[in-house]
């Protein structure tokens, strides 16, 4: 319950401060502070998590779920934006996702990972290829969507990607020692508190956290910061490059350059014995054009400097 409300103007747009969350429309303010990013105790020590550095981060908004179907239709729509799963005419899918017709075309597998397949027609309005759709999935996560297309997203939305040391600071929220935003472990009171696979990936899902594969935004509860499905449900963009190198003094932007961008969070395809990724200090990455099935985003803002109190 939030009491003793102040109302903020940020260049037109109202927050609410009270409490410990404070909301422009769909965003959450997150506090600056000096911040811990990545461990000095790395599950995956070739994924560059640690070891763990140390910066100043200013205070930012970041968007309280994941952007979903309805609204990239609307950025679609009114753009008339058409993403690079699209113009490529293929996407990765799961393949226990697909229809048996949609798996009889496939020719090709990942030879790493044969589970992933291209599958032709598969895009944000194919989820699993040309015989699916997303009418009924408004409130889900989107997904097929490049960092190209996420970036564009954001930039409509008068908003951007989130730098990853500004991401695992949501994660964490200022306790770097967690793996997860609220604590160590998947479950609390015997409830899951995030989307990831039950069972042995990929042949079975037990699906005891409620779903199979992505689930709609705010399935879960909200973290500490006010912020849902930071781990588990779709993998998310950031601004980064990637890098397993990292500086002793890092910089909020990241590496000047790179080839590949940093994706953060993990994915409901991940489990302790596959992909233990659902992490704060995880991290995993795709080229800027990549698109698959468990790929989605945020957006987060910079917080406007002339803001005045009423």
């Amino acid at each position: 319950m939030q009491t003793c409300a102040i109302l903020l103007v940020f260049s037109g747009a109202i927050l609410v401060l009270g409490g410990t969350e404070e909301t422009v429309g769909e965003m959450v303010r997150i506090e600056g502070g000096l911040t811990t990013i990545g461990t000095d105790k790395p599950y995956l020590p070739k994924d560059g998590e640690g070891p763990a550095r140390q910066l100043f981060v200013p205070s930012f908004l970041m968007d309280k779920t994941e952007v979903t179907n309805e609204q990239f239709s609307k950025f679609a729509e009114e753009t008339k934006y058409v993403t690079e799963a699209e113009k490529f005419g293929n996407s990765f899918v799961l393949n226990t996702f697909v229809s048996e017709e949609v798996d009889s075309k496939v020719t090709q597998s990942v030879a790493a990972a044969p589970w992933w397949i291209p599958v032709e027609g598969a895009d944000w309005r194919h989820p699993e290829g040309p015989d699916t759709d997303v009418a009924s999935r408004a409130d889900s996560p989107v997904v097929h969507v490049s960092w190209n297309d996420a970036t564009a997203f954001c930039h409509w939305a008068g908003k951007r990607l989130p730098f990853e040391a500004e991401w695992e600071r949501a994660c964490h929220n200022g306790r770097h020692n967690r793996l997860h935003p609220w604590g160590n472990r998947e479950k609390v009171d015997d409830k899951w508190m995030l989307n990831i696979w039950q069972g042995e990936f990929p042949q079975e899902n037990t699906k005891e956290d409620g779903f199979a594969g992505y689930a709609p935004v705010g399935s879960y509860p909200a973290s500490s910061a006010g912020l849902h499905d930071m781990v588990g449900n779709v993998w998310e963009w950031t601004q980064d490059w990637w890098t397993t190198q990292h500086d002793s003094e890092p910089k909020l932007t990241g590496p000047a350059s790179g080839t590949d961008k940093v994706k953060k969070g993990g994915s409901f395809m991940c489990s302790r014995g596959f992909c233990y990724r659902y992490r704060c200090a995880a991290r995993s990455q795709n080229t800027p054009d990549s698109s698959a099935y468990n790929l989605g985003f945020r957006c987060a803002k910079d917080i406007p400097s002339d803001k005045q109190e009423l």
